[in-house]
Parts: structure tokens; sequence; C-alpha cells
């Protein structure tokens, strides 16, 4: 019979994972905190984390599916299709070679209360500043961004890799200094998360397969279903957000956040 408990910290967690992924508070961050207050932060933990951030990407996939049918479709005969995907991987790439060189490093040093907490205030501070500078833009559809805006926003997804500075808020914010409007800066890092996501979260569950058993999935079964629920409902909810809204409540939620965080382990 399944131990109630793991099902319901997996449940918390893939709430936690959806309604952060996608905005710019940082999943990882939130997760890694949630896990050390449920007792879920040993490696395999820390691994669950990861994986389950799949569910969200599956969101993503189902709230842009006609899209996606599209690109599947005439990726071996539209060239306009088959210059978004490219734009896609150039994006990317620069995160996937980061991580693989310094991934573990990060873990080992960097997943803790303490440099979550700062990178959320120091990431506070650029989404302001920003706000503060960004009155107009040269892009209002992803499918006008140029080769030089997929990679600086691929660039700016590097940063993401530190827990707390935020993958949505990164790809966001670097495509708003690219020109995008906010609309299409932040579709378009809902788009890059998919192959971010399916790298990430199936390389960790490649690298830390003996960490799992056969009676762990459910386990990640309750945390991919719950993911995608709670993140499906936050980008729809965050795309009618921005139609009337900036990023600052955002920025003081982490400010908020990072202090508090803070404060107590002082």
């Amino acid at each position: 019979m399944l131990e109630l408990v793991p099902l319901l910290k997996a449940a918390v967690l893939g709430i936690v994972e959806g309604l952060t992924e996608f905005l710019p508070i940082s999943s990882t961050g939130h997760l890694i905190l949630a896990g050390e207050l449920l007792n879920f932060n040993d490696e395999k933990g820390k691994a669950f984390l990861i994986v389950i951030q799949i569910g969200a990407m599956l969101a993503v996939m189902w709230q842009y599916r006609v899209r996606f049918t599209s690109l599947a479709i005439g990726l071996l005969s539209r060239r306009d299709d088959q210059i978004f995907v490219a734009k896609l991987f150039v994006a990317f790439l620069p995160a996937a070679i980061v991580g693989l060189l310094f991934g573990d490093l990060i873990k080992a040093n960097l997943f803790g209360s303490i440099p979550v907490a700062l990178a959320l205030i120091a990431g506070a501070i650029v989404i302001l500043v920003v706000e503060r500078w960004y009155k107009s833009w040269r892009i209002d559809s992803v499918d006008d961004m140029t080769w030089r805006d997929a990679l600086l926003i691929g660039l700016a997804q590097c940063c993401a890799l530190i827990p707390g500075v935020s993958r949505a808020g990164a790809t966001i914010i670097g495509g708003m200094l690219c020109g995008l409007s906010r609309k299409a800066a932040t579709e378009f890092s809902f788009f890059l998360a998919v192959p971010t996501l399916i790298a990430a979260g199936g390389y960790d569950l490649i690298k830390h397969r003996q960490e799992f058993a056969a009676g762990d999935a459910a386990v990640l079964a309750v945390g991919l279903i719950v993911s995608f629920i709670s993140a499906l409902i936050c980008v729809r909810w965050l795309l009618r957000f921005i139609s009337t809204h900036n990023f600052n409540p955002f920025a003081w939620y982490r400010i908020i956040l990072g202090v508090i965080i803070l404060i107590v382990m002082w």
C-alpha cells in the first residue's frame, strides 16, 4: 500500500513547480525552499524537483498545441518553421553547455536558502530597473526575432542556472532588453522552456535513475500531473495579466520573500 505522506509531498511540490515555473520568481528557488520545509532535499529529492519540471513543459505544449503541431508538420518543408526551431536551438544551447559543465558545482554550492534569497533580491532589482527603463519595443511577434535576439536571450537564460534567479525572469527580461514586447518575450520564454526542461528533466532522470525505485513511480506521476495542471492554469493567467500589467509586482514579491528568508535563517 502506498504511503500517503510522500504522495502529499509530491502534490505540494507539483503545485509549487507549476505555479512558479513561468513566473519571474524562480521555480527552482521555491522548490528548494519547499523541499527543505518538507524534508525532501536529499539527492533523490533534488532530482525529483528537476524531473517534475517536465509536467510544466507539457502544459506549455498543450497551451500552444496548435503552434507545436504546425511546427512539427512544417519542420521538413516550411522555411519559416525551420528558422523558428533553429532560433530556439540557438537560444537553448548556451544554458545547455553551461549546465553540463557546471551543473554539479552549482547544485553542490548554491542549492540552499541563503543563495536563493540573495538571488531573489538581486533579480528583483534587475526587474525594477528594466521596467523603469522599458518604454517601447520593436518586436511584437516571436516570428520577427533575429538570430542575435535568440542568442542573447539564450545567454540570459544561463543566469537562471543559479537557483533563485528564475529561468522565466531571465529569459523574459532578456527578451525585453532585446526589444521584444512583454507578450513576445513571455511567449518566447514559454517556447524556450520546452527544450530546456526536457533536457534538464531527462538528464537528471537518467543520471539519478539509481536513486529511484519502482515504488517511486506513483510519487513521480503525482508530481508530474499536478505540475502540469497548475502550470497550465498559471500560463493562461499570466498571458492575461501581462496584457494590462508590468512585472514590478513580481519584483516586490521576490524582495519580500528574500528578506523573510534571510531574517529567518539569521
